[in-house]
C-alpha cells in the first residue's frame, strides 16, 4: 500500500459516485483547493478531514492514515509537464516568473513568497468573448535574515 494507490483509489472512486470536488470539500470544512490537493498527495489532513474523506471514498483504515502522512510534495512525473494544462502553469512561469521576482522584490525586499503560509482561490469568471479562469494567490512574505 503506498500514497500513490490511495489517491488513485479516491480518483476512481469520485469518477464512479459522480462526485465534484467542492462538494467533497464542503462536506471537510476546506477549500476547494486544499482539499483537492489533499486528495492528490499534495498535502496532509488532520484525523476528523481523514475520517470524512475516509468515509466519502470508502478507504479502508490504513488507507487513511496516508490521508494523514507529511507528503513528498512536488512529485511531477517529468522535469517538464506534459499535460497541456500544467505545463502553461509552466509556461506562465518561464514568461512571468522574472517578472513576478522583480516586482516581490521591488515591493518586499529581498526574500520569496511563501508556499507553505499560502491561500489559493480558483473561480470561474463569465466573459462575452468565452469564461475565464481567475487564480488569486496569497502567500506570506518571507524575508532572507543575515545571520
Amino acid at each position: 500500500m503506498s500514497r500513490l494507490e490511495v489517491t488513485e483509489k479516491i480518483i476512481a472512486t469520485k469518477v464512479a459516485k459522480g462526485l465534484k470536488w467542492s462538494d467533497t470539500a464542503a462536506k471537510v470544512g476546506l477549500s476547494k483547493e486544499w482539499v483537492t490537493a489533499g486528495c492528490l498527495g499534495q498535502m496532509t489532513f488532520d484525523p476528523n478531514a481523514a475520517d470524512i474523506l475516509a468515509t466519502i471514498f470508502g478507504l479502508t483504515d490504513e488507507e487513511k492514515k496516508w490521508l494523514m502522512v507529511v507528503p513528498y510534495r512536488g512529485s511531477l512525473p517529468t522535469a517538464v509537464p506534459t499535460d497541456p494544462t500544467i505545463y502553461r502553469f509552466y509556461e506562465l512561469v518561464q514568461v512571468y516568473g522574472t517578472t513576478w521576482k522583480e516586482l516581490i522584490h521591488e515591493e518586499f525586499g529581498d526574500g520569496i513568497m511563501s508556499a507553505i503560509d499560502f491561500k489559493m482561490d480558483l473561480s470561474r469568471l463569465p466573459d462575452p468573448n468565452g469564461d475565464r479562469v481567475q487564480i488569486v494567490m496569497s502567500g506570506k512574505y518571507l524575508a532572507y535574515k543575515t545571520y
